[in-house]
């Protein structure tokens, strides 16, 4: 139903589409052919016309408006009359850039890792795949994802360009003007961890994967409302907090973000649960404590050749020691050094939900071992 009613809004829109980017305040799609349905994803709709797929994304910043429109052709086929406005992809992607390891773990899961001809910030790509592929030349290497190597870029010849976009960004510089459909990847800006999720069915129309990546998706959301549900009559919730300080500044998720909503389902009150953002909020160190004083758990990532202990967090600020959860030892940390955590669990967020409930309530899930945190050492 949300799907449709969403549908409905943007039929009445105002045509304001730009043919050549795709993107713009508002737009419409065509009333014609069949909508995909989908379940969780609020920024996402999708329709098969038959002889093309038109792909909305609504801005996840301004939901009276529409990020951008696709509108996905089969290469082997010829170009339709009378397309809808919007970025022609012409799929299967064979030769895609992309700028995230997220993305790309994706489409390992999908068996689409050969569609990779470029990857952006190599050194935040922790998948032995990629790295053999830059090594071997098979994957290119096209420099940092702020100041992209263009000249690289165009020697590959891309079929696409997947990134991350963000708000108030002020568009993607030279990479814009290189006649390459840009993918906006907006899927963290969802607000439940399966809506986000739910992208990469998206994600598999434009590199010929749709099977694939339904029967993939079908998977996680059975695991995840199973788990949900395992929880969902125990009274008892702990409290939880999040992450560290970095310079002056606490950024913690946002109460509407899909990790706060990671943290209710597994049954725990997240300190700020009653915010209503889906992005990252930052705060200085005193909200931090007034909030997260008295949390039962707290959760921290990092990145470090070695896992963090207590006293290493206590040296590196002594005031972290006042929370109630370092006092009683009740800090669980995950090393993204060693795990692969931000590859897999956008796409996976059942094995994170699984972390979490056991974290949570420690007598459920017996014999499970945790896949991604683990307790702090003094």
């Amino acid at each position: 139903m949300k799907q449709i009613s969403l549908f409905i809004a943007l039929c009445t829109a105002v045509l304001l589409l730009s043919a050549c980017s795709g993107r713009s305040n508002t737009a419409s799609i065509s009333a014609q052919g069949d909508t995909i349905p989908l379940r969780y994803s609020e920024n996402l709709s999708i329709i098969d016309n038959g002889d093309y797929t038109l792909a909305q994304l609504r801005n996840p910043w301004d939901t009276a408006k529409v990020l951008h429109t696709y509108i996905l052709v089969d290469k082997n086929q010829p170009l339709p009359d009378g397309l809808p406005a919007g970025t022609v992809v012409r799929t299967p992607l064979n030769k895609a850039i992309i700028y995230s390891s997220v993305h790309c773990s994706l489409l390992k899961n999908l068996n689409a890792l050969s569609s990779i001809t470029g990857v952006c910030d190599l050194k935040y790509i922790k998948m032995p795949e990629i790295e053999e592929g830059c090594r071997n030349g098979s994957i290119t290497d096209v420099g940092d994802g702020m100041n992209p190597n263009i000249e690289k870029i165009i020697d590959l010849h891309p079929d696409a360009i997947l990134l991350s976009p963000f708000e108030n960004s002020g568009g993607y510089g030279r990479v814009e003007k290189l006649n390459v459909p840009i993918i906006e990847c907006a899927d963290y800006m969802e607000t439940s961890a399966l809506g986000r999720a739910e992208w990469m069915r998206f994600y598999g129309l434009l590199f010929g994967k749709q099977q694939e990546s339904d029967s993939l998706f079908a998977s996680v959301e059975r695991n995840y409302n199973e788990l949900k549900a395992l929880v969902a009559p125990i009274s008892y919730a702990p409290s939880v907090m999040c992450d560290l300080k970095t310079s002056s500044t606490w950024y913690t998720p946002g109460g509407n973000s899909t990790i706060a909503k990671l943290y209710a389902d597994a049954g725990a009150n997240y300190i700020f649960q009653e915010d209503t953002h889906s992005g990252s909020l930052p705060y200085p160190f005193e909200v931090i404590f007034e909030k997260g004083q008295q949390a039962n758990c707290w959760l921290i990532r990092y990145n470090q050749p070695t896992d963090k202990t207590y006293s290493e967090l206590e040296k590196e600020f002594a005031p972290y020691a006042g929370f109630r959860a370092f006092k009683e030892r009740n800090i669980y940390g995950c090393n993204t050094n060693r795990v692969p955590f931000y590859e897999e669990t956008p796409f996976q967020p059942d094995w994170l939900l699984k972390d979490l409930i056991k974290i949570f309530h420690p007598s459920m899930l017996e014999g499970y071992e945790l896949k991604y945190y683990s307790k702090l050492a003094d």
